[in-house]
């Protein structure tokens, strides 16, 4: 059997195209799981104050999300592991939330909004949100939990609001002559269904369950955003998305900046002048940069990478209520 297991090992080392290093990892203990801090930027000096960097990055959804050779993480737990991690470390002064995300479920976005509010409050520390690419509806949901906003100028930003999205296969299926029926304990039962056509009840069942989840994000961005007047919040809680620079002007964001600069106003809300900034990783990974993402972490997967992610590849037709911005749906 062990013999059998090389062998497995040896093929795949083969098969895998040879365009980086690549490194298999056989029966992993416990203790190789827990996150290690590694410095990717320091401003010199022994033990240094810390800024932990943490990264929430693609789409939130509060389950594993397996990947190819490898055990996959859950995004929710993972960002709540992060923070108790900077919450026990007695050097983290304060937390960069570098977010890369276009949202995901409204109940993930909502746990982890929860997860960095309750980090502030039993910690005291401070929390900058720094948005890169995107981070839009429940990606800026989240970042609404932090102090403070930073956006690089050409971010993607905004999109308040929320999808419910449905499709109807049954005009096709009548096409070839197949029925279906489905026997329920009421009407509303099958509302959103593919194999069902929507009724004027079901539309209504739909839409009050995406006004409520519409009415928590708007309240959310009030408390985050008291200098936004209810007439500027309507303007910009239509579901729009806006550049970096857009949301400064429209006060979604305070101001625009970079890693650096987080990092910089990080220790002037913390009130230390020399600092060291971390990563929380999981061990026998690479973290060689403030940008070096390892193999297969939610975030980003280099192009010399085969990944793949069951989860994302049907998220388009797995029901759910979504603070997402999707432009392909």
């Amino acid at each position: 059997m062990i013999r059998l297991r090389w062998l497995v090992g040896l093929l795949l080392a083969l098969a895998l195209p040879a365009c980086g290093p690549v490194t298999f990892v056989v029966g992993v203990s416990p203790g190789e799981r827990d996150l290690v801090a590694t410095t990717v930027l320091s401003d010199g000096g022994l033990r240094s104050p810390r800024i932990a960097l943490i990264d929430i990055s693609g789409v939130l959804v509060n389950a594993e999300q397996p990947r190819l050779l490898e055990q996959g993480e859950n995004p929710v737990a993972l960002i709540q592991e992060q923070l108790a991690t900077a919450g026990h470390d007695p050097r983290v002064e304060a937390v960069i939330l570098r977010l890369n995300t276009p949202g995901g479920t409204v109940t993930a976005s909502d746990a982890v909004y929860r997860e960095v509010r309750r980090f502030r409050e039993a910690t005291g520390k401070p929390v900058i949100a720094l948005m890169m690419d995107v981070a839009a509806s429940g990606g800026y949901y989240v970042a609404c939990a932090a102090d403070e906003i930073i956006v690089h100028p050409t971010t993607v930003t905004g999109s308040i609001g929320v999808i419910v999205q449905t499709v109807s296969l049954k005009p096709a299926l009548a096409r070839w002559g197949i029925e279906t029926e489905a026997f329920t304990s009421g009407p509303n039962k099958v509302a959103g269904s593919p194999l069902s056509t929507l009724t004027d009840d079901h539309r209504a069942v739909l839409q009050a369950m995406v006004d409520d989840f519409y009415e928590q994000f708007v309240d959310v961005v009030r408390l985050a955003r008291p200098g936004l007047t209810e007439a500027g919040l309507a303007r910009v809680a239509d579901g729009r998305v806006v550049t970096g620079r857009d949301a400064v002007a429209t006060g979604l964001a305070d101001q625009l900046g970079d890693l650096y600069s987080a990092f910089e106003h990080a220790k002037s809300l913390a009130n230390i002048e020399v600092a060291d900034l971390v990563r929380y990783h999981r061990r026998l990974t690479h973290v060689g940069s403030p940008y070096a993402q390892a193999p297969g972490h939610a975030g980003g997967t280099p192009t010399t990478q085969v990944n793949l992610n069951f989860n994302h590849l049907g998220l388009v037709t797995t029901p759910g209520i979504y603070y997402l911005w999707r432009p392909d749906l």
